[in-house]
């Protein structure tokens, strides 16, 4: 007995002190972390020992550091090895590692080792934008880094940091990651104010990119060279510059053929699982820099559980049946959290809206017919509801012309024709514009009529919008009255004005246009005729005409019946019936 009590106690004393050591060890490692130079030398197997000690909870800070380190080395080595031939190869692997938690690692050592190979360029790109497809975020924090860098760039004339990112930038354009607008921004400051360094940079930039403008941006593409142009007369930049800008020339003769938008082997990602960033060059940025560092996670277990689901999603893994019912439940819950946050925050300041309308515009410009214009259009994110800002720009954009372009009503006849939604949308933007149509000027007052007109010679929108034109003297003004003559002159001249007066002697347009008709009042009946008459189509005045000749008699009728009535009375022959 007494042997086995001492056994026990010999026992308990050695796994206090391996607990002891274990301790030590560990807090000891802790301490090496936390210094910024690592600390003294430790031989390697001392180090492993004390790496096995502090791995043994993997919830502490020791661990997850160590874990953090790992994921550094490996996503930079992995970033470093690709290139075109093993670039999907690579991907597999970087997927393999917890690119959510360490998309702050993956953003500088691509930017890095970007920065250090140019000729490489292209094959980040494609990298970049193949995670951009999976991991969004991943690809948008790329993209703000890059602006935020060329900013700041700019601002301090680093001639080395501007090319490289611009060049990077351009190849992100090209492979759809960012929208073109951002290449535009780009050319606009680098040329807005000239020198040697920035139109250098300013002609590399569009070496890469211009193959991609010329196809999705022409005029803003001939803009921007006859910008090169004018700065290429103005004689203000050195010879050496000038001679890049004509070589800048003659590569766009030659439709940039040693400069494609994407490079053999690297179309790797389909046009309809691409998405596109639109981040503005001014609008304010959140770079994250925090992601570069380590932060102990306290949820660290719960988050790598959950990337292990969205790697096997993406890499198509096989799971069980309760890993994947899980893994649905939990991402159903952070959207509802992600829809709750959202739901929380009020945008009043309009920011979003003045950029959809700004890349309405700039698309609407940039279309060389109406059925590109039509199809670029349709590729713009809409929100519930934002359906009517994009008709009012259409809108909008047709009355700033200086004459009518049939441009504009060939966009909404073919946007009509294609979602009750759209044409719902236009009957509304009819409504709103007649009612305040007195505050435009008569150009854009006759440019919005003759659009309206389009429409409804070709049957786009439902003529029973005609419910709010009442043609009388009290609720018309004399901007109304022109516009109401331009549209009806427009769709005289389309339809003609045998069929335009077929059509308004339909029953449900008859209906709906009581208040341009009136029958009501001969007062209103009469102003009715005489301004469709004195704009040539008094044929739609006839049913108006008939029911004043009606009335006429009719009253006319009553009055001599009075009059000969009383007439008889006062006469004493009264009782006296004459004789037929």
């Amino acid at each position: 007995m007494e042997l086995e009590v001492a056994e026990k106690a010999n026992a308990a004393a050695a796994a206090e002190k391996v607990k002891e050591k274990e301790s030590a060890q560990r807090a000891e490692f802790a301490k090496l972390l936390n210094t910024r130079s690592g600390g003294m030398y430790i031989p390697p197997a001392r180090l492993r020992a004390m790496q096995e000690a502090a791995s043994s909870d993997k919830s502490s800070a020791e661990y997850q550091r160590l874990s953090w380190d790992a994921l550094r080395k490996s996503i930079t080595g992995i970033v470093n090895r690709v290139n075109i031939a093993n670039i999907k190869k690579i991907v597999p692997e970087l997927f393999a590692e917890n690119l959510i938690r360490g998309r702050g690692l993956f953003a500088r050592s691509v930017m890095k080792a970007q920065a250090s190979s140019l000729p490489f360029t292209p094959v980040f790109a494609a990298l970049v934008s193949i995670i951009n497809t999976k991991l969004p975020q991943v690809g948008e924090l790329v993209l703000t880094r890059l602006i935020s860098q060329f900013r700041r760039s700019f601002k301090r004339n680093d001639k080395i940091v501007c090319h490289s990112t611009t060049t990077f930038l351009a190849h992100l354009v090209n492979q759809s990651v960012a929208h073109e607008i951002i290449a535009l921004q780009i050319l606009v400051l680098l040329l807005e104010r000239p020198t040697d360094d920035s139109i250098e940079i300013a002609v590399g930039f569009t070496r890469e990119v211009g193959a991609f403008i010329a196809e999705n941006s022409p005029k803003a593409n001939a803009t921007v060279f006859e910008r090169f142009r004018a700065v290429l007369n103005e004689g203000r930049i050195s010879q050496r510059v000038q001679y890049m800008i004509e070589v800048l020339m003659q590569v766009r003769k030659d439709k940039y053929k040693d400069n494609p938008i994407l490079p053999e082997g690297l179309d790797l990602v389909e046009e309809d699982e691409q998405i596109t960033h639109q981040i503005q060059l001014e609008e304010e940025l959140q770079v994250q820099e925090g992601l570069n560092i380590f932060k102990f996670d306290p949820a660290y277990l719960e988050n790598e559980e959950k990337y292990k689901e969205i790697k096997a999603e993406i890499l198509g893994e096989d799971s069980d049946e309760e890993s994947g019912s899980g893994s649905e439940e939990d991402s159903d819950e952070d959207e509802d959290e992600v829809a709750e946050t959202k739901e929380g925050i009020e945008d009043r300041t309009e920011t979003n809206l003045v950029n959809l309308r700004r890349i309405i515009y700039l698309t609407i410009m940039n279309a060389l017919n109406y059925e590109e214009a039509v199809h670029k259009l349709l590729k713009i994110q809409l929100s519930e509801g934002q359906e009517i800002e994009l008709v009012n720009m259409i809108i909008e954009c047709c009355s700033q012309e200086r004459s009518y372009s049939n441009f504009y009503g060939l966009i909404g006849e073919r946007f009509s024709k294609l979602n009750r939604v759209w044409t719902d949308s236009f009957e509304q933007a009819f409504n709103n514009y007649y009612t305040t149509i007195h505050r435009y000027e008569t150009n854009r007052l006759r440019n919005i009529a003759r659009f309206f007109g389009h429409l409804f010679a070709t049957d786009s929108v439902s003529w029973v919008v005609f419910e709010c034109v009442k043609v009388n003297e009290d609720d018309t003004t004399s901007s109304s009255r022109i516009f109401i003559k331009i549209m009806m002159q427009e769709m005289m001249e389309s339809m003609g004005l045998k069929t335009l007066a077929e059509r308004f002697k339909d029953p449900e347009v008859k209906r709906a246009c009581e208040g341009m008709f009136p029958m009501d009042v001969p007062k209103n009946t009469r102003f009715s005729i005489n301004y469709f008459t004195s704009i040539g189509m008094g044929v739609l005045t006839e049913d108006m005409r008939e029911y004043l000749k009606v009335r006429h008699y009719f009253s006319f009728s009553l009055f001599y019946f009075i009059f000969h009535f009383s007439t008889m009375a006062e006469s004493p022959l009264f009782f006296r019936m004459p004789r037929s």
